[in-house]
Order: C-alpha cells, then sequence, then structure tokens
C-alpha cells in the first residue's frame, strides 16, 4: 500500500482518538476504572492528550500526499514509528498483564499495525513502492 493511504488511515485513527479524548475525557477515565470526577488532574490530562492526538492527526493529514520512506519525510516517519511504537508496547504489556477488555485489545491490535507499517515505510526505498 502507498504511504498516502498510510498516512490517511493514521490520520483518521489519531483523530478518532483525539476527539474521543477532547470532548469525552470523563467517560474515558470513568471507562477505565476511575470515577469521571475523583481526579480532575487525569481528565485534564486526557484532554491534553487528546490535543496531541488532533496535532498528530492534522500533521498526518497534511502531509499525506508527500513522499514518505527512506530518506523523504524521515522526520514524520520517524515521529509517527515512536509514537505507535511506544503506545504499542505499553498496550501489549497491559494486555499481557490481564487486561482482555476489548477495546484495550482492539487498540493494542490497531496500534502493532501502525507501528509495523511506519517502521516498514521508514525503513523501505519509496522507490519499490512506484514500481509495484
Amino acid at each position: 500500500m502507498t504511504s498516502r493511504w498510510m498516512m490517511s488511515a493514521s490520520a483518521a485513527f489519531l483523530a478518532a482518538l483525539g476527539l474521543a479524548a477532547t470532548f469525552l475525557p470523563q467517560e474515558i477515565v470513568a471507562g477505565g476504572g476511575e470515577p469521571g470526577g475523583a481526579n480532575g488532574y487525569l481528565v485534564l490530562l486526557v484532554q491534553i492528550a487528546g490535543g496531541l492526538y488532533l496535532g498528530f492527526a492534522m500533521l498526518n493529514w497534511s502531509v499525506r500526499d508527500m513522499v514518505i520512506g527512506g530518506i523523504y519525510n524521515r522526520p514524520i516517519a520517524l515521529g509517527n514509528l515512536l509514537h505507535f511504537l511506544i503506545v504499542a508496547l505499553a498496550l501489549l504489556r497491559a494486555v499481557a498483564g490481564g487486561e482482555h477488555r476489548a477495546g484495550i485489545v482492539t487498540l493494542t491490535g490497531f496500534y502493532c499495525l501502525f507501528a509495523a507499517w511506519f517502521a516498514s515505510t521508514m525503513f523501505r526505498s519509496p522507490a519499490r513502492e512506484r514500481n509495484s
């Protein structure tokens, strides 16, 4: 698949997470086992994370038509790779530790998929993509 599909899909995924975290932080915190109003700082951190996700989504959306891979737009690919890889590892650790709610397992799958996708894109020449 081309980098356009990858950047568009990751932008849509991150935008969905960002909108949810920005506008539904109490519900997200309550879904994690914390009472919604018990920890105002946790709600604030979820909203801050929502802003970060929306910013990353807009970045990915704005570069979706550019060549990505190899040396081209390496900072974009590296930033996405680090984000998806670190969160995937954290989620895998939670799942391995006994967290088996469907939402967490699904999120883990999406993060692992995007981490692998960005890793393969970052270390592959975009010239190969054009020839296939």
